[in-house]
């Protein structure tokens, strides 16, 4: 974890400890691009007064951008975008028997005017949730945004170069069988 000496300018915010493994995506996305954060336990229907206390404080204490992980019902994302201006990221989490699709449409089905970025269920969901706070983090800050096009560039790199790389080799073993099939069999 980022040692905590600036002030931290995103709220991870889970329903549940039982959400940690998944927000760890998510944690270890903001520790790659430096990003100071602060980590809570609040429970829209568990602690609905200190969720609400704790999103309309939140631009004050200096945070930017919220991530909310919550699973079954899921109206975390929606109570802190209620009660706050700083934009919101939901992450459905599958711990449910619905695997997620409960939290899913929890999430992604606010009403006109209280708007949360919903992302994919589980890891992958948390993953992207850390780098679109880093995206609008960006927007305000050149050092992040220089970041954030290099991890884009090796990205690109990764997938031009090395896996593409790794399928060509792949292919000319498979073409390099089958060659030795045809012979046998001729």
């Amino acid at each position: 974890m980022v040692e905590q000496e600036l002030s931290p300018k995103v709220g991870v915010i889970m329903g549940s400890d039982s959400d940690l493994p998944v927000m760890e995506e998510a944690l270890q996305v903001l520790d790659e691009f430096e990003i100071p954060y602060e980590v809570r336990i609040l429970s829209a229907h568990r602690s609905p007064a200190e969720t609400s206390a704790y999103a309309r404080s939140g631009a004050e204490r200096g945070l930017k951008v919220l991530i909310a992980a919550a699973g079954w019902a899921a109206h975390l994302a929606g109570v802190l975008a209620a009660e706050t201006l700083l934009p919101v990221i939901g992450i459905p989490i599958a711990s449910s028997p619905l695997q997620g699709l409960d939290a899913l449409l929890s999430t992604v089905q606010m009403p006109p005017g209280i708007p949360v970025a919903t992302m994919a269920i589980g890891r992958g969901g948390a993953r992207n949730a850390a780098l679109f706070a880093v995206q609008i983090l960006a927007l305000q800050e050149p050092a992040i945004e220089r970041k954030l096009q290099r991890f884009k560039k090796k990205m690109a790199e990764d997938i031009v170069g090395n896996k593409s790389q790794r399928l060509e080799e792949y292919l000319d073993g498979r073409r390099h069988k089958a060659g030795d099939r045809k012979q046998e069999r001729g």
